[in-house]
């Protein structure tokens, strides 16, 4: 062995001492510190030869590493070990005797790990060191644990208030290491620690126990006596002031407590009370225990039986009680002592006084308590109401609470602590009350019965109007002119108006006005709802206080359901504002307010019709009315309201004529050199808080200005003379009767031509649906089909009545009811012919409240791509299709709240009039009917053995016997295949015993959709319906064409007027429910020209018209399921934008199954993209997606086969597809990154996979450009889109 000469010694000094405990940490701390300066071969090499040149080096090293060693021992163990003079035989011994004594304490190890578990009287992190140490000490007994389990066990082992956060942690899908999960517990427990410290301010003490010792019997009425005043009936007594030589028992003069005739009885009574006195009393706040002391607020407590107070200056009257007597025991099992007992006066903020008798103080009480079963024995009743508390007392108003951080804490102003009160328990003195115990006398008699000392001093500032005699004495008084204010903001008046028949630009429906009464000012709000009036007091109240300090004294309204909500009322009550109202029916005593809503609505409707501006700028001119009423002198003072307001007068010299002309300035950023710098606006006010006009622009040369938006600016030059809206609407007219002479039927609302006449269902009868179905009850008994109106209602009355929907009963106090109307609807043939007549009786669910009446709406419907692929399946497996709808489904569900409803029209029972349907199930309308009526129908079917599709759980499907029977639901439409007749009609037979059901044979139409078997197969075609609108809009004889859409049209965003667009709108609603259900064929048209919905011109019309006559020469084409071949295959393509007018490519998607498409998609994409590349493969992800959908859907059917294969995808873009099959991807944009991992996460699983298809052979290519005639046809075909009958009268198609 070589070795050289050691220089440097260990360094053992900052090593504890070994005491016998935890050896091998020890050795190994001694063991590196021996070998860092090279002299580990002390310990394990033996000593060298006495003849060896090694000797003097050892012998060297020997006694550093002894002296290493020795050091490190404790002194018992030094006494022992110093004899060995060689280091060496020092370490072996060691080993012996400590590795051999180590050798049994694995197990220990072990149990002391099992049992550890955090407790919460220690810090987490400290017990976190506790684990490490475990964990140490399992590595040197080699026991080596996996280190997910650590991290887990760690997590186990928190406190029990810890419980949401593990449960937290137990779900999270990401492993997380051991370190990890420590930095989470730490973040965790300093954000608990800053928490504790908030709610330390305003939390209580969590538990207090009152206990008093039994006294002794012959002293104790008199100890009592000399402590409280007994009460016999425990009844509220008046507030007196106590006096000398008053008797102690009643209170009264000329005779003294033991000569009181009520004495005995009270004795007695007292007796008992007091027995239950000796039991343990609890007064319990279910909150934490606080923090910090709070001795101001008193906190509402209903688990206490006494009222205890921490606060000794609050008492008027105190006792103090003898040490030990009464002990009182804190939440954390600490007991402290009652110091006394005695009276408390609360004075609320509503001004009344709250006395409360018997309260024990207590030093260590954190929070003044009030106990509520006390104050309901004397007769004040508390209602806790949401976050707040409401205290009266014989139906007066006593005072409020609120709640802070889980506690009820009462409005106290003020702390009573002198002795002119009542000393009886909870008597509120008010001069209310002794209006009422008087026979509501006067109050002026009661101030002077207040002078002659007959009854106690009372307050009479803020005395409340006695509804009794205003009952029976007042009469109404004549409409006196009165004295106006002499300051302002002293009264200020205001008044609700609505013209919610005509919505502002902004969807604002009303207005409200604040009139001051000194100087007549007015501010206005437009508002969308009665419900924002409260906001708008509080805006106005803001402002005015803060421009003029000083503060609104009084609020004069009338009794509109605006003013008189909860909120508005306490808004009030919290800052000292009189609220007055108006007697109801006397709109005259708010005579202010109603004649200035009357003058601003003059002035408004003026200037609308002499502009010829649209109705919707109606809240443009009351403002602008609002600006000019308030420079006009006001007749009696000949002073402008804005100057009394303000303090000067105002210059009108700026003022414009509403409506007219104003050629405005193009801002500096928006100039061009060339071309004009203004645009043409109208001018329709003023700004607030600034000197610039508001605009609204009418015609605009510029890009960057849009027509019919509203600028603010100053720089404007004004033509008063000329009104561009009158103007307009003169051109307009003029176009529109040049466009009516060259085809009078493109942008005139459709009305029928037909001559009207009796309906007869009889043997011929046959007629389309064109005409709209009645509207309102009173509109079908007059209509010629009345007879069949009125059988429909009959028959859905007679199943109301029948299913027990609902029972007559009064309205109970405080419930209100919901209105009900009839619906009525003609059902169809799959030839479009009426079947029949259907009335539904609907609830206005608009008018239920959430968490109150209703509290889940969600409802799953089926998809209409779900129906196509159990169509597609019959085709291909020969399954048996019927139909069933149910009748009244949503009369299943069960009602689980309750809930009121007037009765029906017409409907309603004689003799019953007054009474209300209390609804017992559900009815359409409902918020929750469509949920209650899923869960039914849910329930029903997975109990009797049909499984739930994953990826549609509206389609139910069962397997037994070599048989299986498939239930698609929508709403109360159902398809039921089946592989047989015999399984479909058992089916259908047990349908029929769980639910009243109407068997409508073998299927041939669903959602308007006509379902037709032929010898190749099944078809869906809607034929009917595209007659329907083609009739509706007037387009069935024009000329066809042959593509749905025409290459050569360039359309751009509309930057004029807008032509027809509520007409433009409702045709492309029309084409979408014709596209997303049978018709791939239209998809890009539809969705390229939905994108125009919002302000459509000439261009638009025009290709809209061209999908018109497109229809209308394929109007007989249908989806037809020939069942081959029977494999899911997709196609995705992408165009990349081409047209400077947009800025995001066109994806496309469509999976045939069956020989037919069954899902289809072309719409925007959602992101920019910078080549075809990235174009195609968004394309493609969102394809995958679909893909991924409709292969789940399929394989939760049992006539699937299993294991479902790949959805093969194919793509004209090779590069897209070398792309998603490449395993690292190092693109730059991160959209593109997350798209390709979801790619070949899909590939890798199987799910897809990819192939390359040309373009022309690609049958995606017509969802994201226009084709020509013969690809249009190519793809039509190849998508399964064929011919299904013969064109009608009309004309061939021209290509």
């Amino acid at each position: 062995m070589e070795a050289s000469l050691v220089h440097t010694r260990p360094d053992t000094s900052k090593i504890d001492p070994f005491n016998e405990t935890f050896f091998k940490r020890w050795q190994e701390r001694v063991f590196s510190a021996i070998d860092v300066v090279n002299m580990g071969h002390i310990l394990t090499d033996p000593k060298p030869e006495d003849d060896s040149h090694l000797l003097p080096t050892w012998e060297t090293g020997n006694k550093q590493v002894r002296h290493a060693i020795l050091s490190t021992l404790s002194n018992e163990l030094f006494d022992i070990y110093c004899q060995f003079k060689v280091a060496k035989e020092i370490w072996d011994a060691m080993n012996k005797k400590y590795i051999l004594e180590d050798a049994g304490t694995q197990k220990y190890a072990i149990g002391n790990f099992r049992n550890f578990q955090m407790t919460e009287d220690k810090d987490v992190s400290s017990q976190i060191h506790d684990y490490h140490l475990l964990i140490n000490d399992l590595a040197i007994e080699d026991i080596k644990l996996p280190e997910p389990f650590v991290a887990v066990y760690l997590v186990e082992t928190l406190p029990e208030s810890w419980k949401d956060y593990k449960n937290n942690m137990k779900h999270k899908r990401k492993q997380m290491s051991l370190e990890d999960v420590i930095i989470h517990i730490r973040i965790e427990e300093q954000n608990r620690n800053r928490d504790n410290i908030e709610k330390a301010k305003e939390l209580s003490s969590k538990a207090n126990v009152v206990e008093e010792k039994p006294k002794p019997k012959n002293n104790r009425s008199r100890k009592q006596n000399s402590r409280t005043k007994p009460n016999a009936s425990n009844k509220v007594q008046n507030s007196t002031i106590k006096k000398r030589g008053n008797c102690f028992v009643c209170s009264k003069s000329g005779h003294h407590a033991a000569q009181c005739r009520h004495r005995k009885r009270i004795e007695k009574t007292n007796s008992k009370a007091n027995l239950a006195e000796t039991e343990v009393i609890t007064a319990v706040i279910s909150s934490e225990v606080s923090m910090v002391t709070n001795m101001m607020d008193w906190v509402v407590d209903s688990g206490a039986t006494r009222h205890i107070c921490g606060n000794r200056s609050a008492f008027t009257f105190y006792t103090t009680v003898k040490e030990g007597e009464e002990q009182v025991f804190m939440g954390d099992s600490r007991s402290t002592p009652v110091i006394g007992k005695g009276k408390v006066l609360l004075k609320l903020t509503f001004g009344k006084v709250l006395a409360l008798c018997d309260v024990l103080h207590v030093l260590d009480i954190r929070w003044n308590l009030v106990s509520v079963s006390l104050l309901g024995k004397a007769g004040v009743r508390i209602l806790f109401d949401s976050d707040k508390i409401v205290l009266t007392k014989n139906d007066a108003f006593v005072g409020k609470g609120y709640c802070n951080q889980g506690l009820f804490l009462l409005n106290v102003s003020d702390i009573i602590n002198n002795n002119a009160s009542s000393s009886s328990a909870y008597v509120v003195d008010s001069c209310d009350i002794w209006h009422g115990r008087l026979g509501h006398v006067n109050f002026s008699y009661m101030k002077r019965m207040v002078e002659l000392s007959l009854i106690p001093k009372l307050s009479f500032e803020n005395h409340e109007k006695c509804e009794s005699c205003v009952e029976s004495k007042t009469t109404k008084n004549s409409c006196k002119s009165v004295e106006r204010e002499s300051d302002l903001l002293s009264l200020i008046h205001s008044d609700l108006g609505d013209l919610k028949n005509t919505m502002t630009r902004g969807g604002k429906q009303f207005y409200i006005t604040f009139i001051d009464d000194y100087s007549r000012y007015t501010r206005v709000y437009l508002l969308r709802n009665k419900d924002e009036a409260e906001d708008a007091f509080i805006k106005y109240k803001i402002e005015v206080e803060n421009q003029l300090s000083k503060k609104i004294k009084r609020l004069r309204t009338d009794r509109g359901g605006e003013y008189e909500s909860n909120p508005f009322n306490s808004f009030c009550e919290d800052h000292g504002i009189i609220h007055e109202t108006t007697p109801p029916y006397s709109p005259e005593s708010n005579g202010v307010a109603e004649r200035k809503n009357r003058t601003l609505k003059d002035m408004m409707n003026a200037m609308l019709v002499s502009s010829g501006a649209p109705l919707n700028l109606w809240g443009e001119a009351i403002l602008s009315a609002c600006h000019i009423q308030n420079r006009i002198p006001y007749k009696k003072t000949s002073k402008t309201p804005y100057e009394l307001w303000k303090g000067y007068a105002p210059n009108i010299a700026y003022l414009k004529v509403w409506g007219c002309l104003a050629k405005v300035l193009l801002p500096e950023p928006k100039k061009r050199k060339l071309g004009p710098k203004t645009f043409d606006a109208m001018f329709i006010g003023y700004t607030e808080n600034s000197v610039a006009y508001r605009f609204l622009v009418t015609k605009s040369e510029n890009n960057l200005v849009d027509v019919n938006t509203i600028i603010e600016t100053k720089n404007a030059d004004f033509f008063e003379n000329i009104f561009p809206m009158k103007l307009n609407g003169e051109q307009e007219v003029q176009k529109t009767r040049k466009d009516q002479s060259i085809e009078p039927s493109e942008f005139e609302t459709r009305r029928s031509k037909r001559d009207r006449k009796e309906t007869n269902l009889g043997d011929g009868f046959y007629t389309f649906l064109i005409d709209e179905d009645p509207r309102s009850y009173k509109e079908a008994i007059t209509s010629p089909d009345a007879p069949f109106w009125k059988e429909a209602i009959n028959s859905e009355i007679e199943s109301i009545m029948y299913n027990h929907t609902w029972e007559l009963v009064d309205l109970p106090p405080g419930a209100k009811t919901i209105g009900c109307k009839w619906i009525f609807k003609r059902k169809l043939k799959q030839d479009g012919s009426i079947e029949k007549y259907k009335a539904r009786l609907v609830v206005k669910g608009f008018k239920q409240r959430k968490d109150v009446d209703y509290f889940d709406t969600f409802a799953p419907v089926t998809r209409i791509a779900s129906i196509r692929v159990l169509i597609a399946l019959a085709s291909i497996h020969n399954l048996v299709v019927h139909q069933m709808d149910v009748k009244t489904a949503f009369l299943n569900g069960d009602l689980e709240e309750e809930i009121y409803m007037d009765q029906p029209e017409d409907c309603v029972v004689p003799g019953k009039e007054k009474k209300v349907c209390k609804l017992v199930k559900l009815l359409y309308g409902l918020k929750q009917a469509p949920k209650q009526w899923h869960n039914k129908f849910d329930h029903v079917l997975v109990t009797n053995g049909y499984s739930i599709n994953d990826a549609d759980k509206c389609i139910y499907s069962k397997y037994e016997d070599n048989t299986c029977v498939v239930i698609c639901l929508y709403v109360d439409d159902m398809l039921i295949f089946g592989t047989n007749l015999e399984v479909v009609c058992e089916t259908k037979k047990f349908l029929g015993s769980k639910f009243d059901m109407k068997d409508l044979g073998e299927a041939k139409v669903i959602l308007g959709i006509k379902i037709t078997r032929t010898p190749n197969g099944l078809k869906l075609s809607q034929e009917h319906y595209v007659e329907k609108i083609l009739r509706k809009f007037e387009h069935f004889d024009c000329k066809p064409v042959s593509t749905p859409y025409d290459p050569s049209l360039q359309l751009k965003k509309n930057r004029e007027l807008s032509v027809a667009q509520i007409e433009y709108a409702q045709i492309l609603v029309s084409l979408m429910y014709l596209m997303n259900c049978t018709r791939p064929d239209i998809a890009y048209a539809v969705g390229r020209l939905s994108r125009y919905t919002q302000s459509p011109n000439q261009d638009h019309w025009t290709a809209i018209r061209g999908v018109f006559k497109y229809l209308r020469g394929t109007i007989n084409y249908g989806l037809c399921f020939s069942g081959f071949p029977s494999v899911l295959e997709g196609f995705s393509d992408a165009k990349w934008i081409s047209d400077s007018d947009e800025m995001k490519s066109t994806s496309g998607y469509v999976f045939i199954l069956g020989g037919s498409a069954v899902s289809w998609k072309s719409a925007k994409q959602t992101c920019i993209t910078w080549s075809t590349m990235e174009a195609e493969f968004i394309a493609l992800e969102k394809a995958s997606y679909e893909a991924e959908w409709l292969r789940n859907l399929l394989a939760d059917i049992p006539l699937w086969t299993r294991p479902a294969p790949s959805v093969s995808m194919r793509c004209d873009s090779q590069a897209a597809i070398a792309k998603a099959k490449s395993k690292i991807f190092n693109g730059k944009n991160r959209h593109i990154r997350l798209r390709h991992n979801i790619v070949r996460q899909l590939l890798e699983t199987g799910v897809i996979s990819l192939e390359f298809v040309r373009s022309e052979l690609n049958l995606a290519d017509p969802l994201t450009k226009p084709l020509n005639k013969k690809l249009v046809e190519e793809t039509s075909r190849g998508m399964g889109l064929m011919p299904t009958t013969e064109v009608k009268s009309g004309g061939n198609p021209t290509y």
